[in-house]
């Protein structure tokens, strides 16, 4: 039997709001962290088509009805940052130790080149809890793990495995996995899911976040097919090796169907940066059509048995 997720039907649960200019057109792509029995969301944003991305909050007690959304943006490029002076996109949240990890797409442009030439890389930066509990957004020093490499969508593992940080990243079509002893050089990258059904056919991502599971790291990653929509899938990775793929989806898990993922700005588009567990049920937030922002649910234990051996 063909799993998916269960759409919420109260979706979408944040659209753009008209008189903010830097969110008045789209916001979608969020982040989602549950702390202090309250998810966190941070959401990208933009104002115009191809205008810059900045980084809203918003939060929600029960995971689904908005409860708190911030006017002005929590993080956005760094003035002077050639790096990523065209926007931060794309957030992804991980809680290790007192702090708050963020990794981020930085789009900006090679420095010094003549004409000039845009880029996409990896931007990572990291805020400890207490200020982001209490909203005093005092980012740390921002760092790229792979310096002007064409990567986006990095996930971190919100533990150590083997003695070491892992990430997950996509340089396309694949996602790969890097290592690091220190959370900011990070080195021995190789492939781990490569497209393999025809709804993967262009390019694979990371979605949210690895989940810690009982039988191992559950992901649920993007896919891009031949006609540019794009799909959930998900994969179930072994427990202490993370280049090791045990189960995945044949059929994805979410594909675009409501009006609010096939019609927007950019449509027939489903696209995760965050989920988390509640009570065994995962709470996954998505953009639709990038341009309002969804939840879905499912059971932890059904999705895992819906996934095939490898």
């Amino acid at each position: 039997m063909h799993f998916k997720f269960e759409r919420y039907k109260g979706n979408p649960i944040l659209k753009p709001i008209s008189n903010h200019i830097w969110e008045a057109l789209m916001v979608f792509n969020c982040a989602a962290l549950l702390k202090d029995d309250k998810i966190h969301l941070v959401y990208r944003a933009r104002g115009s088509k191809g205008g810059v991305s900045r980084l809203g909050y918003a939060s929600s007690s029960d995971g689904f009805k908005i409860d708190e959304r911030l006017s002005k943006p929590i993080f956005e490029a760094e003035l002077g940052n050639e790096f990523e002076c065209l926007g931060c996109e794309d957030p992804r949240l991980v809680e290790i130790g007192d702090r708050i990890y963020l990794t981020y797409t930085a789009y900006g442009r090679v420095p010094g080149m003549v004409p000039p030439y845009t880029s996409i890389q990896v931007g990572m930066t990291s805020i400890l809890t207490s200020d982001f509990l209490n909203h005093r957004w005092n980012w740390g020093k921002r760092t790229y793990p792979f310096p002007l490499v064409d990567n986006k969508h990095a996930c971190l593992f919100p533990e150590k495995i083997g003695g070491r940080w892992v990430m997950y990243h996509r340089i396309p079509p694949h996602i790969w996995v890097a290592y690091s002893d220190n959370l900011i050089d990070w080195r021995e990258t190789s492939i781990v899911l490569s497209p393999r059904e025809s709804w993967e056919y262009f390019k694979l991502g990371g979605g949210a976040p690895p989940l810690k599971v009982k039988d191992g790291w559950l992901i649920i990653y993007h896919a891009v097919d031949r006609e540019w929509h794009y799909r959930l899938g998900a994969a179930l990775i072994d427990m202490n090796n993370p280049e090791k793929v045990l189960r995945r989806s044949r059929e994805p898990v979410l594909e675009p169907e409501e009006d609010y993922e096939v019609d927007g700005v950019v449509p027939n588009v489903v696209f995760t940066c965050g989920a988390v567990i509640r009570d065994n049920q995962i709470l996954l937030y998505y953009g639709g059509a990038d341009t309002v922002i969804c939840v879905a649910t499912a059971e932890v234990s059904d999705l895992v048995e819906s996934l095939e051996e490898v």
